[in-house]
């Protein structure tokens, strides 16, 4: 069957289509019903089912003959480490961890916050709390104290798991001391604190509140795996809300476990046994889902891998991996390629390894621009998918779903949608909008099984974040269009979609065009405000490496690009040289805090910013243009 066989066939039956793909998991009771219709617009998928997703993780595997296969591989060019761990010792040290856990008064429902860097214990640690039927809500190894109570102020955690420090290449990141300040800050405390002490920094214990990871575990009886209901929390997912309070994303446990273990095969074309590694943190959602859950459900051998793609210790840390491990499928964001495209412009990193054993690679996170795509596909030789999701949905929306039929690749394009989502493009009165125009992404309620069902205490939230500007879709916040093939395109995010003297332009568009200069690494393009026009587009191109020709002369060609591209209609006549473009930890670029200083408005500083710094190097290159607040 290929895709539209597939797409058709769950559209027609969509309750038929995934109560089959759920047979794939180990109940302990199997669901009698997929759908169940909460009203007002809320769904929920399995409720009736009892399950666990440690059982399906891991203990499955090792009972089905195949504890012996490597769980997880380690990989840390920062600490020089590698090792690998088996299933059947993964499950020892969960069940351990649980056991621990459980001793000290963690059961079903308590929230446990995890607050750890890459390293397999991170993951461990979110499979001890799964075993028992706790929900984890990771934050992001070293988040600032102020966020992290925010956190911990909305989950109440009972007990915070966390390691000593984290390592960034030349540097250790103190966690411990963010940790004990934010708790300090945090109306809420938890009962204890579990910290990993690594050899890098060992941190110092608080009596009677923080243990040694090790040191429980002494003695303690294993735990079994708790089944819980179908639309028990699996976890809480902060996204990193620019205003005010974060969104806590919700997980809901059996749906999360039939979605996951569908797109292994579907999406991502990898076998049992095989290696697939997604280059994220254990702190976003990719991580989550395809670095902890998907390839460990679907009995894969998962990366941990604790560096980055430059500088640990060169543009050629990503082939090694792939190389030595023999990776199979290779998931990262297309910031992370831009990184080494800027660093090694001609691919010679490529050639000093063997890619043979790699069957494709895997972009999502942000919009892939066709010249990041190109780059990539060429020196590698390798196909190279775009696909789109969020953290709301925990998995793709669009893809290519290659395990049942790759399809041909549009540059621009995530390709098309998957089964569980049925996308539509709205104009702003609700209206469906013809092939080839530009508008709101909204998908038809309801969502596929796994995705949110609800805001973790903030249902009123939930509505109105998601379901009140459309009725009956679920609001995505990007913008863009399905041409008459049925692909999708994802132009920017509704924010970032501009009106220049009454034409509604999309900032996406104009990236892709100064991507495509020869000098230019990585770009972004912002909509300031403009008394005659409304709002004018403003671009910013970071330079490869070994490009000395005058900013001015490189400047003047992209502005005659999008002008010969787009047309006169983009007034696009201000554009700007910086070395660095500012960036969420997670590779995002930073478009909305960039308006606000075009504008002079008032912002405050994003949480999860990688360097407060770039934002006086953005100041600075707005100055000349006659922005930044004058």
């Amino acid at each position: 069957m290929g895709y539209r066989e597939v797409y058709e066939g769950w559209k027609a039956d969509p309750e038929g289509f995934w109560m089959e793909a759920a047979q794939a998991i180990d109940w302990d009771e199997a669901p009698k019903q997929a759908l169940f219709d909460r009203g007002d617009h809320m769904y929920e998928w399995f409720a009736d089912a009892k399950v666990n997703t440690c059982w399906n993780a891991v203990d499955r595997h090792v009972e089905n003959g195949r504890g012996e296969q490597t769980a997880i591989i380690y990989d840390s060019p920062i600490t020089h480490t590698k090792r690998e761990i088996s299933y059947v010792e993964l499950r020892n040290r969960v069940a351990n961890l649980a056991g621990a856990l459980r001793a000290k008064g963690i059961e079903k429902g308590d929230r446990v916050i995890i607050y750890m860097p890459m390293i397999p214990e991170a993951l461990e640690a979110m499979l001890a709390c799964a075993r028992l039927g706790a929900i984890h809500s990771v934050v992001f190894g070293g988040f600032a104290s102020n966020e992290l109570a925010v956190r911990i102020n909305d989950a109440k955690p009972k007990a915070i798991i966390a390691a000593s420090c984290g390592m960034e290449p030349g540097r250790v990141v103190h966690y411990k001391p963010l940790l004990d300040g934010a708790i300090e800050m945090a109306d809420h405390k938890p009962d204890f604190c579990v910290i990993f002490q690594r050899e890098q920094e060992v941190a110092q214990l608080i009596e009677g509140r923080d243990v040694n990871w090790h040191g429980f575990q002494y003695g303690v009886e294993p735990a079994e795996c708790v089944p819980v209901e179908g639309n028990h929390p699996a976890y809480i997912l902060y996204t990193s809300g620019t205003t005010g309070a974060p969104k806590g994303v919700v997980r809901p446990t059996a749906g999360h476990l039939v979605a996951l273990n569908w797109t292994m095969k579907n999406i991502y074309n990898v076998d049992p046994g095989e290696v697939f590694w997604a280059a994220s943190d254990v702190g976003w959602v990719v991580g989550h889902s395809y670095i902890a859950y998907g390839p460990l459900i679907a009995g894969n051998t998962t990366i941990v891998f604790e560096g980055k793609p430059v500088g640990t210790p060169d543009a050629g840390t990503f082939w090694r991996v792939i190389e030595e491990h023999d990776v199979k499928s290779f998931f990262t964001a297309p910031t992370a390629f831009r990184a080494v495209k800027r660093e090694d412009p001609k691919g010679e990193f490529v050639g000093e390894y063997d890619l043979s054993g790699l069957r494709a690679i895997y972009l999502a996170g942000e919009r892939a621009d066709p010249d990041t795509i190109e780059w990539t596909q060429k020196m590698t030789g390798k196909p190279v998918y775009d696909h789109w999701w969020q953290t709301e949905t925990g998995y793709t929306i669009a893809g290519n779903p290659v395990g049942i039929e790759p399809l041909p690749v549009k540059l621009g394009s995530p390709t098309v949608p998957m089964p569980g989502y049925d996308i539509q493009i709205l104009g702003e009165d609700g209206t469906p909008l013809p092939a080839g125009e530009l508008g709101a992404i909204a998908i038809k309620l309801p969502l596929a099984p796994g995705t949110l069902p609800t805001l973790w205490n903030a249902e009123d939230r939930f509505v109105k974040s998601y379901l009140s500007t459309f009725p009956g879709y679920y609001e995505t916040g990007d913008a863009g269009l399905i041409d008459e093939d049925g692909y999708l395109y994802i132009m920017a995010r509704t924010d970032d979609v501009i009106n220049v003297a009454g034409h509604r332009l999309s900032t996406g568009g104009m990236e892709e065009v100064l991507a495509a200069h020869p000098d230019v690494a990585e770009c972004a393009v912002i909509g300031v405000t403009d008394q005659l026009k409304g709002q004018l587009p403003v671009g910013f191109v970071c330079l490869s490496k070994g490009v000395d020709r005058p900013a001015e002369e490189i400047t003047a060609e992209c502005v005659k690009m999008v002008r010969d591209r787009i047309g006169p209609v983009a007034a696009f006549k201000l554009c700007a040289v910086v070395d660095r473009l500012p960036k969420t930890r997670s590779g995002k670029i930073l478009r909305a805090t960039m308006v606000k200083i075009a504008d002079g408005a008032d912002f405050k500083m994003p949480a999860t910013i990688d360097d407060p710094a770039i934002l006086d190097e953005i100041k600075d290159a707005l100055r000349p243009l006659g922005y930044a607040g004058g």
